[in-house]
């Protein structure tokens, strides 16, 4: 069911924000199951980070947060704080750091199984970063210019469990203004898991410094946008512990900073589908021992939303989809192929957990040990993409 559509073409304006993210002392490290350790402080500062895009008269914002996921809870308070300046369409998305902070999913699975207790005093703290970052974005929108491209370096990556290889592939957005660029998306897809576990400090692993450190090099607010994630490693393997996880940035840093850019033109499209997709039901078969199935899936029954949230975005030649979760490469494959879209885009608006091939779920391959429903789930999600694809005029 389509949700929201907006759609407009004309010269591009861009504004962007960075807002601290401030946890309320102490908090659970999210990213594990129990047990977990509670920081009294950050290692590397946590950041909301927003970028509003304006064309033809459609406004479009997108933020990133540093965070494991963003649930729908948090995805609706982010938009409600907005709403009131008139920014209604916003995509609300986490860089998937496993060692940021938890407590802002109620969710009881959630919670069990990475998030930690539900706290509002942290959902309060990440949406006013979140609504805060939106808000001054959207305050200082100027006209810019758009310029793409792209870097591939295959060895930075790996499959964690068979299947499609990630092929490494770095997308560079630069929005860029009369003086200096605005800002700078990046997509790309490997999971934030190379801070240690069991520290005890909040971190934004690679995503953060790898944002950091563009925006010291002059290339404005930076947005790292994670992709297909779902089976993707990182493979470097320079340096141990932070050094290792700082060495990754830096790298990424410079590949960003050396992919050839190729510039769109004075009239950019700019469109935002959304639309519900309705979820299957969940399913405990590969999660849980046999005979606790039952109790596995009233479990997950009570956790797992009716409906997931699907999302397509127009950036100029960029045509993404959105998906409340984390696709497999082979399942960023299928949704390509469906919808005609050139990239993919994860942890988005909300979550439900691994998205995998029918075929891999059947066969109990890939990542479908970790998917909380059954091989339904990606042609529903598939659906519901063709039908944001297609709001979107992705055959334009």
């Amino acid at each position: 069911m389509l949700v929201s559509r907006v759609q407009g073409e004309g010269p591009l304006r861009a504004g962007a924000a960075k807002v601290a993210l401030a946890p309320p002392f102490p908090v659970v490290v999210a990213g594990y199951s129990p047990p977990r350790p509670e920081a009294g402080q950050a290692d590397v500062p946590l950041h909301a980070r927003a970028v509003v895009l304006e064309a033809g008269g459609t406004r479009v914002g997108v933020v990133s947060l540093d965070l494991l996921l963003v649930p729908d809870v948090l995805v609706t308070r982010v938009r409600e704080r907005v709403k009131a300046s008139g920014l209604s369409e916003v995509l609300v998305l986490a860089t998937h750091t496993h060692s940021s902070l938890g407590g802002y999913d109620p969710r009881l699975v959630a919670q069990l199984s990475g998030t930690g207790r539900y706290r509002e005093d942290v959902v309060e703290a990440i949406t006013a970063a979140a609504g805060e970052a939106l808000s001054r974005a959207d305050a200082a929108l100027a006209p810019v210019s758009l310029e793409v491209g792209e870097a591939r370096e295959p060895d930075f990556v790996a499959s964690r469990s068979g299947g499609a290889i990630p092929d490494g592939t770095l997308t560079r957005a630069v929005l860029r203004g009369a003086e200096s660029p605005v800002a700078e998306l990046l997509f790309f897809a490997a999971h934030p898991t190379m801070v240690p576990r069991h520290r005890a400090y909040v971190d934004p692993d690679y995503p953060g410094r790898l944002s950091a450190l563009r925006e010291e090099a002059g290339s404005g607010v930076t947005l790292l946008l994670q992709g297909a994630v779902g089976n993707a490693s990182v493979a470097y393997s320079k340096g141990l512990g932070l050094e290792r996880v700082s060495g990754f940035a830096r790298a990424l840093a410079e590949l960003a900073g050396n992919a050839p850019l190729s510039p769109v033109g004075d009239s950019v499209r700019l469109a935002l589908a959304r639309a519900d997709a309705a979820m299957p039901r969940p399913d405990a078969s590969r999660l849980v021992p046999s005979l606790t199935r039952a109790a596995g899936d009233n479990l997950l029954c009570d956790s797992s939303p009716r409906l997931a949230e699907v999302a397509a975005l127009v950036l100029g030649p960029l045509k993404l989809v959105a998906v409340p979760g984390e696709p497999s490469v082979a399942a960023g494959a299928e949704l390509l192929r469906r919808t005609g879209a050139t990239g993919v885009l994860g942890l988005a608006d909300g979550y439900v957990g691994y998205v995998e091939t029918a075929a891999n779920v059947e066969g109990g391959l890939g990542e479908s040990r970790r998917q909380y429903f059954g091989p339904a789930l990606l042609e529903r999600l598939s659906v519901a993409a063709e039908l944001v694809a297609g709001a979107a005029d992705f055959t334009r």
